[in-house]
């Protein structure tokens, strides 16, 4: 029983380890996406190996970056992907997109004062 606990947690640590490495790669290429994609893709690479991850696959679209990190070995084996690029306006999440987004109460003040709040 200890050893399938003991299994479990270290799989959990891995996939974290890739996420992390993912999330952080994603965002370097996407901040260095200036330098081309070859320049982007190899800080991407070099963050992804500081976490402990491995940069499996990376593609760089404009100022958007995709990449998939791996972390572990054998059996304990985790790839994850994440995307990285400007906010601005209308992106998922931001005020002024479709989705809303922003912090309570950041609604523009003629749509409080008609619902009476």
């Amino acid at each position: 029983m200890f050893a399938v606990v003991l299994a479990l947690g270290q799989a959990v640590v891995i996939r974290h380890r890739a996420a992390g490495g993912a999330d952080l790669a994603a965002l370097a290429a996407a901040d260095h996406w200036t330098e081309g994609s070859a320049g982007a893709c190899a800080r991407a690479e070099r963050i992804a190996e500081e976490t402990g991850a491995r940069l499996v696959r990376c593609v760089v679209v404009g100022d958007v970056s995709d990449v998939t990190a791996a972390a572990g070995r054998g059996p304990f084996t985790a790839e994850v992907r994440a995307r990285a690029g400007p906010g601005g306006p209308g992106a998922a999440g931001t005020p002024g997109s479709p989705e809303g987004g922003g912090p309570p109460g950041s609604e523009e003040p003629q749509k409080r004062r008609r619902e009476g709040l």
